[in-house]
């Protein structure tokens, strides 16, 4: 459907919608540009003040993907007519929280009545132009580097069905909660060539949309992946949502798996994320030090020229 969608040129969009990159780009001026994204979703968790801090820490991952610093947060409301007022209250209230604790602020938003209730924000931040980290820029040689484990669409598929362990459900929760600020501080104190933040199009799918964006094949390590606690358990036993089987259907033709893994193993690679962790480009030397100077960051993988598929499994 985008390809039909006119994109009509601008010199002063830095980035636009045609790379499936995760916030737009645009130059204000030689010194400062505006990062623009909005993201909102149905509840994945019971507690609604939960619900609203991760709802706003996903959306504010897409400014911190490219290099930016957010600003100021629109919310997005859909709610119930007869829906509980207390719960709506909390729910924006643990989206405020989580704003003001990345240094922005919430100036305004817009409601409706919906019998299916959906919260998010639109987040403005902003970049120098010359430091824009698009999906774009990954070249060969390059190490990835990625800054949080995987599962969190098994977990709350597991919760839904009553089958999920607390613990369990605590960890995916806090994992969910937790800003990318310090992964794309380090990210730009040591220099990267491209990031994306790994969302509802799983692991697989953001990682395709970077190599297709940088015309490069990106070698992911399938043991170097790391799960949340459940994760591959909740998926052997079929706890599966249905936006994992979308990624898998749309992108395992772009994927060549060049070992046999555990069925459990390839199926978290397309799992859906919320505020997931930054998939990262960068050349070796750089790779290396933002693993040593940010605790929860790993290598996953290296970027090679472009072969076959863009995305290869070892």
């Amino acid at each position: 459907m985008l390809a039909r969608i006119p994109c009509v040129p601008n010199e002063n969009v830095l980035v636009g919608f045609e790379t499936s990159d995760d916030a737009g780009v645009y130059k204000l001026s030689p010194e400062c540009a505006l990062v623009q994204t909005v993201d909102f979703f149905t509840p994945i968790v019971d507690d609604p003040y939960t619900f609203g801090a991760i709802a706003a820490a996903n959306a504010l991952s897409d400014i911190y993907a490219m290099g930016g610093r957010p600003l100021t947060a629109l919310s997005i409301v859909a709610y119930p007519a007869k829906g509980d007022l207390d719960d709506l209250e909390r729910i924006l209230r643990g989206g405020v929280d989580k704003i003001h604790e990345a240094g922005a602020v919430v100036i305004g938003g817009h409601s409706v009545s919906d019998p299916e209730m959906k919260f998010g924000y639109s987040i403005t931040g902003v970049v120098h132009p010359d430091r824009v980290l698009a999906n774009s820029g990954a070249l060969p040689g390059d190490v990835l580097v990625f800054t949080k484990a995987i599962g969190t669409g098994v977990i709350a598929t597991a919760l839904k069905r009553g089958i999920a362990d607390p613990g369990h459900v605590e960890a995916s929760i806090q994992s969910m909660l937790t800003l990318n600020r310090r992964a794309a501080e380090a990210m730009a104190l040591f220099g990267a060539h491209a990031c994306t933040d790994v969302t509802g199009f799983g692991l697989i799918g953001h990682a395709r949309e970077m190599a297709a964006a940088s015309g490069v094949t990106l070698e992911i390590e399938a043991d170097r992946i790391r799960f949340l606690p459940g994760a591959l358990e909740y998926a052997r036993q079929g706890a599966i949502p249905g936006g994992l089987n979308n990624n898998r259907e749309f992108s395992s033709c772009a994927v060549e798996i060049a070992r046999e893994l555990p069925p459990d193993v390839e199926t978290l690679l397309y799992d859906p994320q919320t505020s997931g962790g930054l998939l990262i480009a960068a050349a070796e030397a750089e790779g290396a030090a933002i693993v040593r100077n940010f605790d929860e960051a790993y290598l996953i993988g290296r970027v090679l020229e472009a072969q076959e598929k863009p995305i290869r499994i070892v």
